[in-house]
């Protein structure tokens, strides 16, 4: 199988800068950002070996086996429960017999034929998903913030909207699955959900089977600390800066702003040191559906996914249809190409989990600031629905600090953004209604002709 790497990203540390709104010029030139135009460069790795866990298998067994039944299955293939995963979102959805983690002493895909019979539904790989990172030591200050200003042409024009008036709602939601936040961050402290069904005491007061999951959850490490970076900012550098771009905080002085001024954003962090599995995939997905219908005065629009590898789960795509019921987007990165970075058609090669075809999924691929198709962007006629900025986009990273990534994974946000947006000023939407109105506002570009469903980018003036 073909490792699709969604997340390439580069990054250009930075010292803190400072923002004065819709000061961008228009003669910004994003190339001078470009690390193949730097002196040096240093290559690092979060990918592993394979693309699944070896000796793991994801397992769905029929209604109604006994445990002897499913004894007998997991005895072909040397299988032995290590989890079994029954979150309360599949539960309300009527399944309370959930999915078993098995740990095999057969590699995972001789153990998943071997498996099916009368007692088994599904069994599937656990699929790993992660990111590369190429890592340019070049520090300098930049306020170029082209994605989101009107100045530039092909930006989503959200500094109109905010001149309208749009700049969002505390009140609207959204979920960042992915890596962990630092959630103290000076451009992201107050954006960051603080739970309030569930206070700091080890019970867990609202039940939802996570103890004082106070920003979110960190499924990776089974614990309620979503940022593990420290200090020093040795990880959850994406996810911060997928946070900075949905909503980093304006007017402060300092540094960056989102799509929003106001909004609240939960961390679901999934991606570990070594990358993410299905499994906790699944877990963080319905943790944020939970959420929502469990405490109803929970507006959660939508979860921004810039992440994938491996191939198609129907346990996760379960998963995100949960969310649909629920009215929640799950707004996801096409992909950055194939193992050399170049592009790639997803209506050729699928790309997960953007391909799949749940109404509320919403694929992103990405442009430059000319308003090209990014080198490295999966595309796709039928299974890409527009672009968005992913080049030279400036955010929020650990610790207390800025850089300039590029990537399918830094348009993602942008769109999760702009439905946020949206749903500030249109109470009571749909997850139909707002990519509904994401799609029908694109602005027609020619490079995304015949390379994506609508032909065009992001155009959020109108919102």
């Amino acid at each position: 199988m073909s490792k699709t790497l969604l997340t390439r990203y580069v990054i250009i540390a930075s010292v803190l800068v400072t923002l004065s709104l819709g000061s961008c010029k228009k003669n910004f030139d994003p190339t001078a950002t470009d690390p193949t135009l730097a002196s040096s460069t240093l290559t690092t790795s979060l990918t592993v070996n394979q693309d699944f866990v070896p000796n793991e298998l994801i397992v769905k067994f029929k209604p109604g086996n006994s445990e002897n039944a499913k004894n007998n299955a997991l005895a072909r293939i040397g299988g032995s429960v290590s989890e079994k995963i029954l979150t309360k979102a599949m539960e309300r959805a009527g399944d309370n017999e959930g999915i078993y983690l098995v740990h095999c002493s057969l590699n995972a895909l001789d153990a998943r034929d071997k498996i099916k019979g009368a007692e088994v539904e599904i069994a599937e790989p656990n699929y790993i998903y992660t990111h590369d990172a190429i890592v340019n030591d070049t520090y300098f200050t930049s306020s170029k913030l082209w994605g989101l200003d009107a100045a530039f042409t092909n930006g989503s024009c959200a500094s109109t909207a905010w001149g309208n008036g749009h700049t969002g709602l505390a009140s609207v939601t959204v979920g960042v699955i992915d890596e962990g936040i630092q959630f103290d961050h000076p451009d992201l402290a107050g954006q960051i959900w603080t739970n309030p069904y569930d206070p700091v005491d080890g019970i867990d007061n609202d039940g939802n089977g996570y103890i004082d999951d106070i920003h979110g959850w960190d499924f990776d490490g089974n614990n309620n600390t979503i940022y593990d970076g420290g200090k020093a900012g040795k990880s959850d550098q994406h996810g911060t800066h997928v946070a900075g771009t949905i909503g980093a905080k304006a007017n402060n002085g300092i540094g960056v702003v989102g799509m929003n001024w106001y909004i609240t954003i939960i961390s679901a962090k999934f991606l570990g040191s070594r990358g993410g599995t299905t499994a906790n995939a699944i877990k963080a997905v319905d943790y944020i559906t939970d959420l929502k219908t469990r405490h109803i005065g929970m507006n959660i629009v939508a979860t921004n996914n810039s992440w994938g590898g491996g191939g198609s789960s129907s346990l996760l795509a379960a998963a995100i249809e949960r969310a649909n019921t629920a009215n929640i987007l799950f707004i996801a990165a096409a992909g950055n190409g194939n193992s050399a970075g170049i592009g790639q058609n997803n209506d050729a090669v699928a790309s997960y989990p953007s391909n799949y075809t749940n109404a509320n999924v919403i694929a992103v691929a990405a442009i430059d600031y000319t308003g090209k198709l990014a080198s490295f962007s999966n595309y796709g006629a039928t299974t890409v629905d527009l672009g968005a900025p992913g080049v030279g986009i400036w955010s929020t990273v650990a610790y207390n600090s800025y850089a300039s990534y590029n990537g399918t994974s830094m348009a993602t946000p942008h769109v999760t953004g702009a439905a946020a947006l949206w749903a500030s000023t249109h109470t009571g939407a749909t997850a139909a209604d707002i990519k509904t109105a994401i799609l029908g506002s694109v602005i027609p570009t020619s490079s995304l002709s015949g390379k994506t469903a609508t032909g065009g980018r992001l155009n959020v003036s109108g919102f």
